[in-house]
């Protein structure tokens, strides 16, 4: 971003960049909780769930990277260390220790709701001030709502077939 682009957000790009760092570590959490879930869960229906995990996985390594760029632009620096992940995380990591569909599935399905309830705050803090922010906060939250959905259709398919 130039000069003239970040004089309009003035003293609140250094906060816009920390929230947009703490969604970043929110990824990258994300990214890898889904990829390591796809690569170790069990169960029923277990083909389709771990296609859903890739394709998640994927989106929020893109999501990671808009973040990234506009943490840039706007000048600052993304986090650069998993360790910062951890500090700055607005909704952690759950380890998928019990690798059933059933717990790998809730264990997502708690962190896109994490994930919808950071971005709708982003969404707030970037509405009157940051259009170009606002307006990536907008395609990720489309996609983690996604996520969200396509998440608890697998249940309720999982509960028919389990009944």
């Amino acid at each position: 971003m130039g000069t003239k682009g970040r004089s309009f957000l003035g003293d609140k790009a250094d906060h816009i960049v920390e929230l947009l760092n703490k969604a970043l570590a929110d990824e990258w959490l994300a990214y890898y909780q889904y990829w390591i879930g796809s690569k170790v869960v069990m169960g029923p229906m277990k083909g389709e769930v771990t296609t859903e995990l890739i394709q998640h996985a994927a989106d929020e390594l893109r999501h990671a990277d808009m973040l990234v760029l506009r943490i840039t632009q706007l000048g600052g620096t993304p986090l650069t260390t998993p360790q910062d992940w951890f500090k700055k995380t607005n909704c952690g990591y759950d380890a998928p220790v019990d690798p059933t569909v059933w717990k790998i599935l809730e264990q997502n399905i708690k962190g896109e709701q994490c994930a919808i309830s950071t971005y709708h705050r982003l969404l707030k803090e970037t509405m009157q001030i940051d259009p170009v922010t606002y307006q990536i906060i907008v395609e990720i939250l489309r996609d983690e709502e996604e996520h969200e959905e396509d998440l608890e259709a697998i249940v309720e398919d999982l509960k028919n077939l389990t009944k």
